[in-house]
């Protein structure tokens, strides 16, 4: 009885590599003759590139490269690089038979014979695609977290320099008010005290536009004049944008005002025009124009509720590339395609926050070589309700006819401290004063007959706010006003207690002390 035997097929090591070659989908691999030119392809090849064998094997690899490459010889130089070192490994734009460019990394490998002599070149490729767009992905994702990082930085740096240029205004203020009582009605005077007074008026316009850049600033929507507000920035956006651009401004008289956060509203404005000078490297001309549009639902492009709006034009005649939607928003600074040094500033994601917290909506439209245009738009508010919005005038405190106080004044700033006590001593009352939250409690402890505290927030060790809690659970009827140049509460429950924003006049101190005792 014969024992049939176990079947064995003869592979040559050439078929082998064949059949190896041929199972492989993932990677291109083929071979070429010392010009070029495809002599073999395997299925991976079609896969990836979209030839047929019949297609492509009798052609020259260079039909995948694009034009460019072509034309500056990179084909020749790759396979004369592989010649010579005995490999060239590669990664760029290569192009399927679909005319779809996918991101290549290429390896070319000599084929000599027994002799060394050159014969042709095995050639693999992978699409690295996915992967280059994941890497670029993270990359972006690391240059926001370090544009976000700075911008945090230099909003803090900006918060703490507002703060202390808060104090300084306010000692100057307070005793340039108290001065201005006691000096004789000399015309020379008068007229260096109102200079004076107007530097500390910009100066405080000036830290709120710090403070709300950091982020800090107590948002106060109201109804605002937006001719008045852009032609009295007119002088700091012309500082800011430099001699090469200049403003051209159309804003017709009779606007309805916009109902807004005048610092909100001016920083918006101020990086919008920083942006578009960043845009116009070679000078130009930033128009800004204003327009009353009545807006229906049916406006195509425009996701906006039906209504009367102010539509807030800025426009640039720089060479912005060209954009079939607007540019994507994001939480850095302004497009994401802003070199590395640039200028950045608080980020086009946070202007179209501002908009949308006023009720309305920022726009984009870029044009190749026509420039960037931003629309605001913002609801309008009828000019005879804005005036009576206005009407409410604080009276003077001498026809207050407020009796005389004992006030505990705390702040760990001795100038403002001297400035609060002064204000309040020339109001009639009579001013203890405290550089700490300690030595209030201190205070508090022995003056049974304290009937108001004015408290700093910001001081160190023990808070305003902090100090405010400690009061109301000991003393639960004395009223608390807390002095502050920024909104840093936190969740803290400071809506207890009325607060008087830094730096503040006389005339604003004494109505905030009539409401809190009233408010008992």
């Amino acid at each position: 009885m014969s024992i049939a035997q176990p079947f064995e097929m003869s592979w040559t090591e050439e078929e082998r590599y064949r059949l190896l070659v041929h199972a492989i989908t993932d990677y291109a691999i083929y071979m070429l003759d010392t010009d070029g030119v495809v002599t073999t392809w395997n299925p991976g090849a079609q896969r990836l590139k979209g030839y047929r064998t019949r297609d492509i094997v009798g052609r020259n690899f260079s039909q995948f490269y694009s034009e460019e490459d072509r034309l500056r010889g990179e084909p020749q130089r790759a396979l004369a690089t592989a010649a010579r070192e005995g490999r060239f490994e590669s990664e760029g734009w290569r192009y399927r038979k679909s005319g779809e460019r996918f991101w290549a990394n290429g390896v070319i490998d000599p084929i000599r014979d027994e002799r060394g002599t050159l014969i042709g070149f095995a050639k693999v490729t992978r699409d690295m695609t996915e992967r280059r767009e994941a890497q670029l992905a993270l990359e972006r994702a690391r240059e926001a977290l370090f544009q976000a990082q700075k911008m945090e930085a230099v909003g803090q740096l900006s918060g703490g320099i507002a703060h202390d240029f808060n104090n300084l205004l306010m000692a100057i203020s307070g005793s340039l008010e108290l001065l201005g009582k006691r000096l004789p009605p000399d015309p020379r005077y008068a007229t260096l005290l109102d200079n004076a007074r107007k530097g500390t008026e910009r100066g405080a316009a000036l830290t709120k536009r710090m403070l709300a850049f950091a982020e800090q600033q107590p948002v106060e929507p109201r109804s605002l004049d937006l001719q008045k507000m852009v032609e009295g920035m007119a002088s700091l956006l012309q500082r800011s944008l430099g001699p090469m651009i200049s403003i051209s401004l159309d804003l017709p008289a009779g606007l309805d005002f916009v109902h807004a956060d005048l610092n909100q509203l001016e920083l918006a404005l101020l990086n919008l025009a920083v942006n578009a000078r960043d845009s116009m490297i070679e000078g130009g001309v930033l128009h800004i124009a204003a327009r009353q549009v009545e807006h229906a639902s049916t406006d195509l492009g425009r996701t906006l509720p039906p209504g009367r709006y102010i539509r807030l034009v800025v426009r640039e005649t720089g060479a912005s590339p060209a954009t079939s939607q607007p540019p994507l928003l994001t939480s850095g600074p302004f497009f994401a395609g802003k070199g590395a040094g640039q200028p950045s500033g608080i980020g086009l994601s946070m202007i179209h926050g501002i908009a949308e917290q006023a009720g309305g909506r920022l726009f984009l439209d870029s044009r190749q070589g026509q420039g960037t245009t931003a629309e605001l738009w913002l609801p309008a508010v009828p000019r005879v309700a804005a005036a009576s919005e206005g009407l409410r005038l604080v009276p003077d405190p001498a026809a207050r006819g407020a009796q005389p106080l004992t006030v505990l004044a705390v702040d760990d700033d001795s100038l403002v401290l001297t400035n609060t006590a002064a204000m309040l001593e020339d109001l009639g009352h009579r001013a203890i004063e405290a550089t700490s939250g300690v030595e209030a409690l201190a205070v508090l402890q022995r003056e049974t007959a304290v009937d108001l505290v004015i408290t700093d927030y910001a001081m160190p060790r023990m808070t305003g706010l902090q100090l405010a809690t400690t009061i109301s659970a000991r003393w639960p009827n004395l009223p608390i006003i807390i002095a502050t140049g920024y909104a840093e509460f936190g969740s803290g429950g400071a809506n207890m207690h009325p607060v008087l924003s830094k730096p503040f006049l006389q005339r604003e101190l004494a109505d905030a002390i009539s409401n809190a005792i009233e408010s008992v």
